[in-house]
């Protein structure tokens, strides 16, 4: 089952809940779906530059859908679409230098897409997931760290949850700036879902 979701975006966070769920719940059975709460999630990217300081930024728009199955963890489905003309870094005119032909190309990529190829349980609090990103028209494997923080409201109704990617730029042809901006962007999703 697909869930429209519009919040403060990036990308990713379809991948944090199918993360929780795997980790947390053992005895559940058949497909369960969650929603993010868009209050309380935020997906920055961080990137350094030579003699400047390091630059953090936000995706503000996405969709995506989750399918789970925790019977059959190889079975669940995560697919998300970030805009990348939604990108902001605090400052009018380095955010449209980000969303230019430059960097992420919005106007002729407008969005990234993540569609998640396998989920793997690592230890009681740390999950896996793994699949294709595609940005600029290429696609490559990614692998998310999801770290499971625990119930928000001390239940398994809502939980915690903070993932991390890495994505080295240049294999997706954003060699502009190189080496003075780095190679190496920084994904940090942090978010609570809630059983819908």
């Amino acid at each position: 089952m697909r869930i429209r979701m519009a919040a403060r975006l990036c990308l990713l966070q379809a991948i944090l809940f199918c993360c929780a769920f795997l980790a947390t719940i053992a005895d559940s059975t058949g497909a369960s779906h969650w929603a993010i709460d868009p209050t309380r999630t935020h997906i920055d990217f961080e990137i350094d530059a030579v003699a400047f300081p390091r630059t953090h930024g936000e995706f503000k728009k996405f969709s995506g859908g989750i399918s789970v199955d925790f019977d059959h963890p190889e079975r669940s489905r995560v697919e998300f679409h970030v805009d990348t003309a939604s990108a902001e870094v605090g400052s009018l005119s380095f955010s449209s230098y980000v969303r230019s032909e430059a960097l992420l190309n919005a106007p002729h990529f407008p969005t990234i897409e993540f569609v998640s190829t396998s989920v793997r349980k690592i230890d009681e609090r740390t999950v896996r997931v793994t699949g294709n990103l595609t940005m600029l028209g290429v696609i490559r494997p990614l692998d998310v760290e999801v770290d499971v923080q625990g119930g928000a409201d001390g239940s398994h109704k809502r939980l915690e949850f903070v993932a991390k990617a890495r994505i080295d730029r240049l294999e997706f042809g954003m060699t502009s700036g190189y080496p003075v901006i780095s190679r190496d962007v920084d994904l940090v999703i942090s978010s609570e879902a809630f059983e819908s």
